[in-house]
Formats: structure tokens, C-alpha cells, sequence
């Protein structure tokens, strides 16, 4: 992943581990952290251009645990540009802890109509704001994860009314506990999600998993998918 910048902005905020944010056992889950990374990129967002903050959605997510935060850790989010396309752009975002634990994640965003949900070119503000720190490095928005794996196990994965946002869809870190649900995630973990569609109401969703590779699945259609590496390995939570 792309390093700080020596120059342009970056965008810091804090915030507390809290109870609804971690596991049993008490490490902050992966589904929380997206939480903290849409909500710092949201502030950001607000903070340099405004009103168009909110015509963004996610298409990629990388998340790569060094150690995971704990309950009542009070942690730094700092964020920034590390590219950009035609219609997206990749946020590089840093999380660190005060007692020892630290997360880095990449998230490519498109810039989209909200009227009509396609993509759209990148407003005028824009490169005023994040092009010094996106140094002109360029990023695709391609998709690369492997379609549904023949022989993969299935589940049922009903969503319930609080996964949805205030677009009618399934909120981006929802998806994130599907992971934590069929996946042990001990630090050092790297996981990348990738979003195709969205899960409206009415859908019926189930996740299925084959080896290093989860996907949230409606009616045959792959609507997202997540890719493991390193010391993530498969366990069906009973």
C-alpha cells in the first residue's frame, strides 16, 4: 500500500473502540472497522468539497491487520489520496493505536450521478484538494476477484433492517461481517473486498465460501466478494 505523502492533505480524526465494535473476546471487528473508514472519508470529504461528499460509493476495499485494536483503545484515523482515475479515486487510511494496534486500508471510490447511480467524472474541486497528495498515480477500477467457485459451501445470510442505509442498499460494512462470520482472522490477515452490485429490500442473500474466497450472492448474481490472504483461513462459525 501506497505511503503517506510528503505533501498535500491528509485528514486525521479519533475515536474510541466501544463495545458494539469488537468481538467476545474483545479485538475490534472487521465490520466496524469499514464503519471507521466510510466515516472518516465522509468527514474528509465534507471538510474539502462539500455537498458533492456524498455522491461517492465503494468498489474496493483492502484491509491488512498488523494488530488489532481492543476494546476502549482509543485509535487515530489519518486519510488521504493515493490516486486517482476519471470517475474514482483510491483513500489510503491509517489506523493507529494508543495501545499497540495498527490497521492500513485501501478503498477505491467512484464518483457517481446520484440520480442515476453511474459514474461520473470527477468534480471540479476535486484535484484542487487531493491531487498534490495523490501525486499523479493513477488506479483502476477493474474487478478481479473469481466468480462462485463450483463445489463452494453455501449459507443463507438474511440481512435485517438496520444494514440499510440511506441509499435503500445494504451499508458497504455490512458485508464485512460475513467475513467475521465464516472466516478466523488472526492479525496479520489481509482481506480485500470488492462490491459489484447492491442488495436492495426483498432480496434473499447467502454467502457462499470455497477456500480463500467469500461471496454474498442474490439469485445466482455476485454482488460482492472477499479475498483472504496470508493467515486468514476458512471456519464455519456453528
Amino acid at each position: 500500500m501506497i505511503g503517506r505523502p510528503a505533501r498535500g492533505r491528509r485528514f486525521s480524526g479519533s475515536r474510541r473502540v466501544r463495545l458494539g465494535d469488537v468481538t467476545p473476546k474483545g479485538r475490534l471487528r472487521l465490520d466496524a472497522v469499514a464503519r471507521y473508514l466510510q466515516d472518516v472519508a465522509n468527514d474528509d470529504a465534507v471538510d474539502a468539497i462539500g455537498d458533492d461528499a456524498a455522491a461517492w460509493v465503494v468498489r474496493r476495499t483492502r484491509i491488512h491487520v498488523e494488530r488489532f485494536p481492543v476494546f476502549r483503545e482509543h485509535v487515530e484515523l489519518t486519510t488521504w489520496a493515493s490516486g486517482v482515475g476519471s470517475r474514482w479515486a483510491e483513500r489510503r487510511t491509517s489506523i493507529e493505536g494508543a495501545g499497540g494496534g495498527r490497521i492500513e486500508a485501501e478503498a477505491l471510490w467512484v464518483h457517481v450521478d446520484l440520480e442515476s447511480g453511474r459514474p461520473k467524472v470527477l468534480p471540479a474541486g476535486f484535484h484542487a484538494q487531493y491531487g498534490e497528495a495523490a501525486g499523479g498515480r493513477t488506479v483502476s477500477a477493474r474487478l478481479h476477484h473469481p466468480g462462485v467457485e463450483v463445489g463452494a459451501e453455501h449459507h443463507p445470510w438474511p440481512v435485517r433492517f438496520a444494514d440499510f442505509d440511506v441509499m435503500g442498499h445494504v451499508n458497504n460494512a455490512v458485508y464485512w461481517a460475513a467475513v467475521e462470520e465464516h472466516l478466523d482472522l488472526p492479525a496479520g490477515a489481509t482481506v480485500e473486498m470488492e462490491y459489484r452490485g447492491g442488495i436492495d429490500r426483498g432480496h434473499a442473500p447467502e454467502v457462499a465460501v470455497a477456500r480463500d474466497v467469500l461471496w454474498v450472492v442474490v439469485a445466482g448474481a455476485v454482488e460482492a466478494s472477499a479475498r483472504l490472504e496470508g493467515a486468514a483461513v476458512y471456519s464455519r462459525t456453528p
